[in-house]
């Protein structure tokens, strides 16, 4: 989309003219404020604010550029450069995951649950780092490890808990590879769990834009929790808790496999906020 600026805009009226458009397009209008808001680092209140006044033309130039590239498909987060998740922000890139509200709905009760005692924590496949760093912010006292097999999704992790001041060791490598020497208390991970089979249903602009590695998985989405299964036991402490997150008709196999492994643990299902298969919760003995 252009839209011609000679005559200069109000905030207001670029916004008026920029929903409208999307609109007649299909798109949710949401996403015009939502640009705005998040290249300008505004609040709600701030857009009010600023409504009648003439928005400059560096800033008209880039929200037609970040339109443009969400017309194309491109995720608003990448097009900004971030995500809140657990309302802070995190740097997102092309090579890691987009955070999700799913998943920040399933942290923030393991969070509520956890024993009040120093626990050592891993998460493994951290990808932008928002398990690992939200647990070491909201758990200041437990010790806490985040491994990747991406040398740069583990980049944007480490700028992520700089940026947020959390004190976290970071190690590159496949799932325990890095930590073959230690056991935990708690383990989380959201690992890549969608099967070829999914990608029918799939919005398009995740298959173009989000890292492939993180998304796709063999054996119909199963294949890292089968080796996730095979070696688990070895690095967990006793009354251990482990929350992997699933697909959304994954839970019963899921379930089944871990347990196999753990056969003395207590395996729960836990559902989103939509109803569907969520998180696998492993309360061991």
């Amino acid at each position: 989309m252009t839209m011609q600026n000679k005559e200069r805009f109000t905030y207001q009226e670029v916004l008026q003219r920029v929903s409208s458009f999307l609109e007649k397009k299909g798109h949710s209008t949401f996403a015009a404020e939502w640009l705005m808001r998040e290249r300008l680092d505004w609040t709600k209140t701030d857009v009010i604010k600023h409504y009648r006044e003439e928005m400059p033309e560096h800033r008209y130039l880039q929200f037609q550029k970040d339109l443009n590239e969400f017309l194309q498909g491109k995720p608003m987060q990448q097009i900004v450069g971030h995500e809140w998740f657990y309302d802070r922000k995190f740097k997102v890139t092309k090579d890691t995951l987009i955070p999700r509200p799913e998943t920040e709905e399933w942290l923030d009760r393991v969070l509520r649950m956890l024993p009040k005692k120093p626990l050592k924590m891993l998460d493994i496949g951290t990808g932008t780092g928002v398990l690992a760093i939200t647990h070491k912010l909201e758990r200041p006292e437990d010790k806490v490890t985040a491994t990747d097999i991406s040398k740069e999704a583990l980049t944007v992790a480490e700028k992520n808990a700089k940026q947020l001041g959390a004190d976290i060791t970071f190690k590159q490598g496949d799932l325990f590879e890095p930590v073959a020497d230690q056991t935990f208390d708690v383990i989380l991970c959201n690992p890549p769990y969608i099967g070829e089979d999914e990608l029918n249903v799939m919005d398009q602009s995740v298959i173009d834009h989000e890292p492939k590695s993180a998304l796709f998985a063999e054996d119909n989405g199963l294949a890292i929790y089968y080796k996730i299964s095979y070696t688990i036991p070895k690095y967990l402490n006793p009354n251990a808790q482990i929350f992997l997150e699933i697909g959304y008709k994954q839970g019963e196999k899921v379930a089944e496999i871990f347990q196999k492994a753990l056969p003395q643990a207590s395996i729960e299902i836990w559902k989103d906020f939509s109803g569907l298969d969520r998180v696998i919760a492993i309360f061991c003995e």
